[in-house]
């Protein structure tokens, strides 16, 4: 269905694809990966008209093509799904599903609202979401956003759907769900690129696999033919080793405590401790209550009972700033709303979280800035063009590490961090882990909000569970396991012997 040969494209001087190959069958669900930065996504803005190439052809049903734009693809069936999600949060779900496609009655430009009520609900049962196609987008988690994202794709009747981390914000259940939905379209003929991190995903979906390394083809292999560490090795060009490092932090004091925190409708009776060195894995369905419970610590939400201590003292934490200057940071789950600001540079979203580092008497000193970026940038190796090289157009791992960096600069006594490793590549998220217990050695005392199970045990100390907005369970290093940890999740007494 599409042949890419020889695509080469470069931004001010920068060469980011050179000389690229790809192909696509009809039917079959093609894995693209890579290193962050390596260019998958620029590839497919190429294919869709989002990037004009420098050079190389695209043919589209043995036709050359060059699209112009999103909306000639469009029209040509290929639909994609973006990393970063494109709902507008004002208006309905049925709104979002129908943007650009309204139904109207004739060209009077009056909707056909009914209609498009009932044929959203149609849709979203088949991704099994209960809400009401009226309710506001935004009011939605990031997990049934990505959901409307990838029902707005699969109902424009895409022949061809590009899947870039489709997954990284769903549950297991909801991810089942999607992976029966693709299932049912490739069995019409419907062909899918996936670009994913998560090698489990590719394992288990995909039929062929093409690997891009620092711009450049690798190759393309039958997911039957190949396995994870030849994979892992055409990705990064070296072999990774142990996938989490050997943990050997002495745990020390409590450095912060919660003690019965509430905040109604949202989490009842949170209580829990976090030691100097330790990293505390927080587990749970999505909506459990795990992020909005970090979001009151930092101050960023009020409770409505409870108490928090800080060695040993108790502390009211009104508002981030107030968190920061206690010594907490905070890496957020929504790195595109809440962890950057997306047009400023990387350099000024570096200096936002260390201002009293980089300035004297409110004056910023350049060569203080320069410093703090230049150690950044190589001690997580984010991959940029230069300091004022803006965070929007920075690969979604790339950003992840400025949301990062933005925190290690503070040099923090407690490190809050949201679904840290999101949509990063196999060897990056072995270098936040690296990061992780580097700090933990130090004293730093972690807590580590993640739904990726296997990632949970490899690095905490410690996992407490949440489900519905209550504590159900706290598992220590030696009864970790998946079946565990999900048991507590789902609603499972802190009792129950499994």
């Amino acid at each position: 269905m599409i042949e890419m040969s020889g695509i080469t494209k470069s931004f001010s001087g920068n060469t980011v694809l050179k000389d690229v190959s790809f192909s696509l069958k009809k039917g079959e669900i093609h894995a693209l990966m890579g290193e962050n930065g390596a260019g998958k996504s620029t590839l497919m803005k190429v294919l869709t008209g989002i990037h004009e190439r420098d050079s190389g052809e695209v043919k589209v049903n043995g036709a050359a093509v060059h699209y112009k734009n999103t909306k000639e693809s469009e029209q040509a069936g290929i639909a994609v799904i973006h990393q970063e999600l494109n709902i507008l949060p004002h208006l309905s779900i049925a709104e979002n599903l129908f943007l650009g496609k309204e139904k109207t009655f004739g060209k009077s430009g009056i909707l056909k609202t009914r209609e498009m009520n009932q044929r959203a609900a149609e849709i979203l049962k088949t991704f099994e979401m209960q809400e009401d196609v009226r309710t506001e987008a935004g009011q939605l988690s990031v997990g049934k956003q990505q959901i409307i994202e990838i029902a707005k794709a699969v109902s424009s009747n895409a022949e061809v759907i590009i899947m870039d981390e489709p997954t990284a914000a769903l549950t297991d259940r909801e991810i089942d769900s999607l992976f029966e939905t693709i299932h049912n379209l490739q069995e019409k003929g419907v062909a899918f690129v996936y670009i994913s991190h998560r090698m489990e995903e590719i394992f288990s979906i995909c039929d062929r696999i093409t690997i891009l390394r620092d711009g450049e083809y690798v190759g393309t292999k039958s997911i039957k033919e190949t396995n994870f560490d030849e994979i892992v090795h055409m990705m990064v060009g070296r072999q990774l080793g142990d996938q989490f490092p050997e943990r050997n932090a002495a745990i020390g004091d409590v450095k912060l405590a919660a003690k019965g925190l509430t905040r109604d409708g949202h989490f009842e009776d949170v209580s829990f401790e976090v030691r100097a060195g330790e990293i505390v894995g927080f587990a749970g369905l999505m909506g459990a209550g795990r992020t909005e419970v970090m979001q009151s610590l930092f101050g960023y939400r009020k409770f409505t009972a409870g108490d928090i201590f800080l060695n040993n003292e108790k502390t009211s934490i009104n508002n981030p700033l107030q968190a920061k200057n206690l010594g907490i940071g905070y890496v957020t789950e929504d790195r595109k709303s809440e962890g950057l600001i997306v047009d400023f540079s990387v350099r000024d979203n570096l200096s936002l979280t260390n201002f009293d580092r980089v300035a004297k008497n409110s004056i910023v000193k350049y060569q203080k800035e320069k410093s703090l970026y230049h150690t950044m940038v190589e001690r997580l190796k984010i991959r940029l063009s230069g300091p004022e090289q803006a965070a929007k157009s920075l690969s979604g791992g790339n950003q992840q590490k400025v949301v990062i960096a933005k925190w290690l600069g503070t040099e923090p006594e407690i490190l809050i961090l949201d679904e840290p490793t999101r949509g990063v590549d196999v060897g990056a998220k072995k270098e936040i882990y690296s990061i992780m217990n580097e700090l933990a050695e130090r004293g730093v005392a972690i807590i580590m909000i993640s739904s990726e199970l296997p990632e949970v045990i490899g690095m905490a100390d410690r996992v407490l569970v949440m489900h519905e907005g209550r504590l159900t369970g706290e598992v220590t290093k030696e009864e970790m396991t998946q079946e565990r940890i999900m048991h507590f999740a789902t609603g499972g007494e802190k009792v129950a012997q499994i």
